[in-house]
């Protein structure tokens, strides 16, 4: 079984939740935050269809998308994930940073979606686009009660 821990993606290491907050705050029309959703989708490194394998594909989204753990000996969840879509990448992008080496309390102390509300993303999704989001924070926080 290939280690996802690693699977090379910069999302909650080099990009965080304050690089996402200096990209997205400053922008006030939705168009300019969609073409950065499309930036950073292009930053998610495609997964090995080993990994994809490994993962969960997730009902109910809009585009194909898969999304799967692992969990580290500190007690860590690292988070992997791909789709076949531009902004769905780029979504699974800011969720992977708000998840992404994160102890199961933590995880389940919050909800994976704040940021996503914080940045102003949800507000223009689609209803298919908001439900396969909840449906991939649904996964995270099923992750969190597993571990």
């Amino acid at each position: 079984m290939t280690n996802p821990a690693f699977a090379g993606h910069p999302f909650g290491s080099a990009v965080t939740e304050d690089t996402l907050r200096q990209i997205f705050n400053p922008l006030t029309q939705w168009e300019d935050k969609y073409r950065q959703l499309i930036l950073l989708g292009k930053q998610l490194p495609a997964l090995s269809d080993e990994l994809k394998a490994q993962a969960r594909e997730i009902p109910g989204c809009e585009n194909r998308v898969w999304l799967g753990y692992t969990l580290s000996g500190e007690g860590k969840l690292h988070f992997f994930g791909d789709s076949e879509g531009r902004i769905v990448r780029g979504l699974l992008a800011v969720l992977l940073t708000a998840v992404e080496g994160k102890t199961a309390p933590t995880l389940l102390a919050q909800d994976p979606l704040a940021l996503f509300d914080e940045l102003g993303l949800r507000g223009q999704l689609s209803a298919s686009r908001s439900q396969g989001l909840a449906a991939l924070a649904a996964v995270v926080q099923d992750a969190a009660r597993q571990a």
